[in-house]
């Protein structure tokens, strides 16, 4: 595979220079910045990702404020306990996008962060602990212990908040597949590894966070 350099170079040609590859990215939160956010906002942010997922964006962003009121405002404790007349409340609110299965995720994935919280020790601390070495640990734990995070929900879900991501979009797995890193979008454990590897490596090469190398990866094809 190509060194992180050259990488960007081929972004740079195409893009026009190097600047503009990495213009307006995102840089990521300090371990101390994520440890800091409250449970309510991951759980909120968990929601917009998940009903975002194969729907209309600027339909869940013209009606996030009917959300956060529809959801108390994502009380951790409240929605953790929603019991069936809340969710049959909800499945016929209008403030919301109505439907059964995503609004359902709100009260699994409320537990899922109070199963990962402590009186010492928030979900925020919680995913700002986790190694970005191991990224894809992270977002395999989300996969299995959260509701509807797999693919990339949860991908984007960890970028939106802060943490050091890369988002494995049609165009870096192109760019992967292109490296002979895979030859397929990644499934299975040992492709996964091997993609985790190469980022790694390229993190080391660089200096540079994943969410840089996910962009000039990105930007070498699209």
């Amino acid at each position: 595979m190509r060194n992180f350099d050259a990488l960007l170079a081929i972004a740079a040609e195409r893009k026009g220079s190097v600047e503009a590859v990495l213009a307006s990215i995102e840089a990521p939160k300090s371990a101390e910045d994520l440890a800091k956010i409250p449970e309510d906002r991951w759980l909120a942010m968990m929601t917009k990702c998940v009903f975002r997922a194969g729907f209309s964006w600027k339909v869940i962003a013209h009606k996030w404020d009917g959300f956060e009121t529809a959801f108390d405002q994502f009380d951790i404790g409240r929605c953790a306990m929603m019991d069936d007349e809340w969710l049959d409340q909800l499945i016929s609110d209008k403030r919301i996008v109505r439907n059964g299965q995503k609004i359902m995720t709100v009260q699994r994935n409320a537990a899922f962060i109070a199963s990962r919280a402590s009186s010492d020790r928030g979900f925020g601390q919680f995913i700002a602990d986790w190694p970005a070495e191991d990224y894809l640990g992270l977002v395999a734990l989300l996969k299995k212990e959260g509701a509807r995070l797999g693919g990339t929900t949860g991908q984007y879900f960890l970028r939106h908040m802060g943490k050091e991501s890369f988002i494995l979009t049609r165009d870096v797995i192109t760019r992967l597949t292109a490296e002979e890193i895979i030859d397929k979008p990644p499934t299975s454990k040992r492709a996964l590894a091997e993609v985790q590897r190469a980022f790694n490596t390229w993190r080391d090469q660089s200096g540079q966070s994943f969410n840089i190398i996910s962009r000039v990866l990105a930007q070498t094809i699209g």
